[in-house]
């Protein structure tokens, strides 16, 4: 259902089943997926696409502008956003900007709460929690299964590995490996993230190697390439421990640590 009085832009394709709420501003070149409930006073501008079966909040700002000093009408300049995602209360998703590839990238299942803003150029996974007031700068990368502790701030250009947990009001300056939970400001880690492994089905043996090569990296006062190369040595075979292993050696940022 289409609220009377909402305002739909005759260059935008409206998808089945789509409810659109009182006094909701949907621009020019917008694509709205099947099934898709939008709550009233939300205002989507172009270009932008977003997938199936998502819950978009009122007052919420979607596909706006980037803030970028040198953003200036870019021709390629897109939001994506998939699938059964969440997007509650007065959240701000800006579009990309040419310079940082064009797009904003929004997976599936993800479950972003009030008054998050993720700006320009971000590309987020699927499967994510970003709790109240969570602050993604931009060019920012979060990966899946990722929970942002509410009043988290991510510097831009970041990189969050997938399964890491941030504390309530953590300030995240450097990239942050997988598996991981940081607080602080500036963050740091505070182990690995156990339960939440738990919960996504990872065996205790995958766990406590995952552990043995946190302790490495972190507990030993080794440099990245000793920590590395004992990885290497010690935990080779295991899949999650290379990925945590590749995503330190290929940080450009530097990690938390």
């Amino acid at each position: 259902m289409i609220d009377s009085t909402a305002v739909i832009d005759p260059d935008s394709h409206i998808g089945k089943d789509v409810s659109i709420g009182p006094c909701s501003i949907i621009g020019q070149d917008v694509t709205i997926g099947d099934s898709t409930w939008i709550g009233p006073h939300v205002v989507i501008k172009g270009p932008t696409k977003i997938g199936t079966s998502n819950r978009i909040f009122q007052f919420s700002s979607i596909g706006d502008d980037p803030q970028d000093k040198k953003y200036h009408d870019d021709k390629n300049s897109i939001l994506e956003i998939g699938n059964h995602n969440v997007i509650r209360e007065f959240c701000s998703i800006n579009r990309g900007t040419e310079h940082g590839g064009g797009k904003t990238i929004i997976g599936h299942y993800n479950w972003i709460m009030a008054y998050v803003h993720i700006a320009h150029d971000c590309n987020i996974g699927s499967h994510t929690i970003f709790a109240n007031n969570a602050t993604l700068a931009g060019h920012v990368v979060i990966d899946d299964y990722v929970v942002l502790g509410g009043f988290t701030g991510i510097h831009q250009f970041c990189h969050v590995g997938r399964h890491s947990f941030t504390a309530i009001s953590s300030v995240v300056v450097k990239d942050v490996p997988p598996y991981l939970m940081i607080s602080g400001n500036t963050a740091k880690p505070n182990g690995l993230n156990k339960e939440g492994l738990k919960r996504h089905g990872y065996s205790s043996e995958t766990i406590n190697k995952l552990r043995k090569a946190y302790k490495i990296v972190y507990r030993e006062g080794l440099t990245i390439k000793q920590a590395l190369d004992a990885l290497q040595t010690h935990l080779a075979g295991n899949e999650e421990v290379a990925y945590f292993a590749e995503f330190i050696a290929k940080s450009q940022r530097g990690i938390v640590r």
